[in-house]
């Protein structure tokens, strides 16, 4: 089996709220992080007093971080108007062979970085803010 290409994985942006996803940038570097929290349930009664956790319980979030070169200045404005507002809108993270991760997000953090001899770049974080949808190809 051949190993996916990391290339492929494409973050894209609601930019209006209306539905109509566009990539924002060109991600060099990309991860997306799942985590639920959990509920422990263990009591004196517990069967050999091992933890018990609650099925279903706790709060789940994902997380997605990113790094590389905005497709032109308008995406760039967009993400840093987003940043400074607090905005929440939908994102989707599409991943080869895999499926497509949609939901509402917030950017939690934008850091801009640039060579004297090459482009600016930026790093950027996301954090759900609501229902995550998992769609797979």
């Amino acid at each position: 089996m051949a190993a996916q290409s990391g290339k492929n994985m494409l973050l894209k942006l609601d930019q209006t709220g209306s539905g109509s996803f566009l990539t924002v940038a060109g991600l060099r570097t990309r991860a997306l992080a799942f985590n639920a929290a959990t509920v422990d349930t263990t009591d004196q009664e517990s069967a050999g007093r091992w933890r018990e956790l609650l099925a279903g319980g706790g709060v789940k979030r994902a997380s997605v971080s990113g790094a590389g070169v905005f497709k032109d200045t308008s995406s760039d404005a967009q993400v840093r108007s987003l940043f400074f507002a607090g905005t929440i809108r939908n994102w989707q993270l599409i991943i080869p062979d895999f499926g497509t991760v949609a939901g509402p997000f917030q950017i939690v953090a934008l850091e801009f970085a640039a060579d004297h001899a090459g482009e600016v770049t930026f790093d950027l974080a996301l954090e759900s803010a609501g229902e995550m949808t998992f769609t797979a190809i």
